[in-house]
C-alpha cells in the first residue's frame, strides 16, 4: 500500500453514553490528501458498558474500510468506551433508605446469655464512581468480648456461554474495598457514620438483564467480628452503580463527576472501568495494573 502514506481514525472524545452522537475524522493521506468527517447516533436503548475480563469482553469500535476495486481494501479500527446502561440515582426506587438489623445471643459463664446486635441504615441504594457510600451503623455489644465492625463491597460477575443444551456459566466475585473499624468494648453501645471513608473507585456500572454474556451487580456486607470468630452478625445490602449522579432536591445544578481513564482499584485487575483503557487490557495474567 505505497499509495497510502497515512490512514488514521480520530474521534472527538473517547467515551460516550447511549443516544449520544459519535463524531470524528478519518485521515487518509494518499497522492491526493483529503479528510472525511462522519457523524453517527448511538441507539437510545440501554447499552452494556465496555468491559474487560478473562471470561468475556464487551467492546465497541468504529471500523473504516477504503473500497479499492483493484486491490485489497485497507481497514482501520478505533475503539471507544460506552458508559452505561443509563441508571439515574434520582429514580424513586433508589432514594428510599434501607434499614437492616440482626442480633446474636451467646452463652457465657454459668449459661448467662449475652447479645450482640447490629443495626444499619443505608441512605440510598444507588451511587456513582468517586462518590462515598452513605451508611450509618449502631453497635450494641452486651457480650464479654470486644467486637469490631467490618464493611466490604464486592463485585459479583455472572458469565453465560451458549454451549450444549443448558449452556455453561461461571460466577466470580471481586473485592472492591474493605473497611475495618475500631474495637467496641464489652457492655457498651456505639454509633458509626461512614462519612467519606467508603469512596467507590472507578468500575463498571450495574449490568443486569441487558447483556446475554454477562451480569454485574454489587453487594455491600456489614458484619461484626471478634478475635475468634468472623461474621457473628452479618447484614447484606444490594448496591447499584449508576451513571447519573445524585442531585440535591430543588437544586438546578448537577454535580460534575469526572470519569477517569484508569484501571479500577479491585484486587487482581480483573476489569477496567468505567472506561475501556486501550493498551492495558487484562489478559488473564496477574499484572498489577493500578
Amino acid at each position: 500500500m505505497d499509495y497510502i502514506r497515512e490512514f488514521d481514525i480520530k474521534l472527538d472524545k473517547e467515551y460516550y453514553y447511549a443516544g449520544e452522537q459519535i463524531s470524528g475524522t478519518v485521515i487518509l493521506d494518499t497522492i491526493e490528501n483529503f479528510k472525511l468527517r462522519s457523524r453517527f447516533n448511538l441507539p437510545e436503548s440501554s447499552l452494556p458498558c465496555s468491559f474487560e475480563s478473562k471470561p468475556c469482553c464487551i467492546r465497541y469500535y468504529i471500523k473504516v474500510t477504503v473500497d479499492i476495486p483493484y486491490a485489497s481494501p485497507p481497514q482501520g479500527m478505533k475503539y471507544f468506551t460506552i458508559i452505561g446502561p443509563h441508571i439515574d440515582c434520582m429514580d424513586e426506587q433508589y432514594l428510599k433508605p434501607i434499614v437492616n438489623e440482626d442480633a446474636k445471643s451467646t452463652c457465657c459463664w454459668c449459661c448467662k446469655k449475652s447479645t450482640v446486635s447490629l443495626r444499619c441504615v443505608l441512605e440510598r441504594s444507588a451511587y456513582v464512581c468517586k462518590e462515598s457510600l452513605k451508611l450509618k451503623a449502631t453497635i450494641d455489644n452486651q457480650s464479654q468480648e470486644e467486637v469490631s465492625l467490618r464493611v466490604k463491597l464486592e463485585q459479583c460477575c455472572e458469565f453465560f456461554i451458549d454451549r450444549g443444551v443448558l449452556g455453561v456459566s461461571k460466577d466470580v466475585k471481586h473485592l472492591v474495598f474493605e473497611y475495618r473499624g475500631s474495637q467496641v468494648k464489652p457492655n457498651s453501645r456505639t454509633k458509626w457514620d461512614s462519612s467519606n471513608s467508603l469512596v467507590i473507585p472507578p468500575m463498571p456500572t450495574t449490568l443486569v438483564g441487558i447483556c446475554r454474556l454477562a451480569q454485574i451487580y454489587y453487594v455491600l456486607t456489614v458484619s461484626l467480628d471478634t478475635e475468634k470468630d468472623l461474621d457473628i452478625v452479618q447484614l447484606n445490602f444490594p448496591i447499584t452503580i449508576a451513571t447519573v449522579p445524585f442531585r440535591i432536591p430543588n437544586s438546578k445544578t448537577t454535580p460534575t463527576i469526572k470519569y477517569e481513564h484508569a484501571v479500577s482499584h479491585v484486587e487482581g485487575g480483573q476489569y477496567i472501568g468505567p472506561e475501556f483503557l486501550l493498551g492495558q487490557v487484562y489478559d488473564g495474567n496477574d499484572h498489577n495494573l493500578r
